[in-house]
């Protein structure tokens, strides 16, 4: 597999940093944007084996980390999910004009959210996958919330997530309540596979079946087993990407047409 590294211009005019994952040997068949969850990293393992494993299925992948996270740009407590559809969009517009569009979206957790909502602004899509993704982003509002009372006087907390302090906005938090899931969902007008783990702490297996009974056909789901919510283990990360890339395969090399 080879490895480069890429950069590209949001709306706000920040750089962000991406990493493009490429078969060994022939072109790509087609590319991929993969999406990290919330305040992970596109160098996050989980995320690098999945793409890794994609790649060897010949797919090129571009993970990036979203504006304020890793070595992108930005503040991120200036940031919110509006703003990451955005850097999503323009990572796709980038790839359009340097590479080629992209024809998958992969997303995880609220990145997963996350593509769920891009894919209505980027035409090339014809197939989305989502790994561990939320079916409401209230309960992530509400955590983030009820984590620091700080948030409604100032406008910003510092918040510990995963073990991490991270300073998060209050924009953030009162745009999370306000996304609605149900109508990305229904109206995404693209193949969609749901993976999730039925023992997932984070975000529960419930999620996957709201997901999945609000799509529309075509859509597939994948059980990762005993996989925990970040996929930290190697062999959960490459069996989801090397499932997720069996199945893109269906719609890249012959698109089929979106059913009720």
């Amino acid at each position: 597999m080879q490895t480069k590294r890429i950069s590209f211009e949001n709306a706000s005019g920040d750089k962000l940093a991406a990493r493009l994952d490429l078969p060994a040997d022939d072109p790509p068949i087609a590319y991929a944007i993969f999406a990290h969850c919330f305040t992970c990293s596109k160098d996050y393992k989980g995320v690098a084996w999945i793409s890794k494993a994609l790649a060897a299925e010949g797919i090129g992948v571009l993970r990036f980390d979203f504006t304020g996270i890793g070595e992108s740009e930005g503040d991120f407590a200036d940031t919110t999910f509006s703003s990451n559809v955005a850097d999503l969009v323009a990572l796709a517009e980038h790839m359009e004009r340097s590479l080629e569009a992209p024809k998958i979206l992969i997303g995880h957790s609220l990145g997963g959210a996350a593509v769920l909502h891009a894919a209505a602004v980027v035409p090339s899509v014809v197939a989305v996958a989502t790994i561990a993704a939320p079916a409401s982003l209230s309960d992530l509002a509400g955590r983030l919330r009820s984590g620091s009372a700080e948030i409604e006087g100032s406008g910003e907390a510092e918040v510990e997530i995963g073990g991490r302090s991270i300073r998060i906005g209050k924009e953030l938090v009162d745009g999370l309540e306000e996304v609605n899931m149900q109508d990305a969902v229904s109206g995404l007008g693209r193949a969609l596979l749901v993976c999730h783990s039925p023992v997932d702490r984070t975000v529960g297996i419930d999620n996957a079946n709201e997901i999945f009974s609000a799509a529309r056909h075509p859509k597939s789901f994948l059980s990762l087993d005993s996989a925990d919510h970040l996929l930290s283990d190697a062999a959960d990360a490459r069996y989801a990407g090397s499932m997720i890339a069996t199945w893109a395969r269906r719609y890249v090399e012959t698109p089929v047409a979106h059913s009720l």
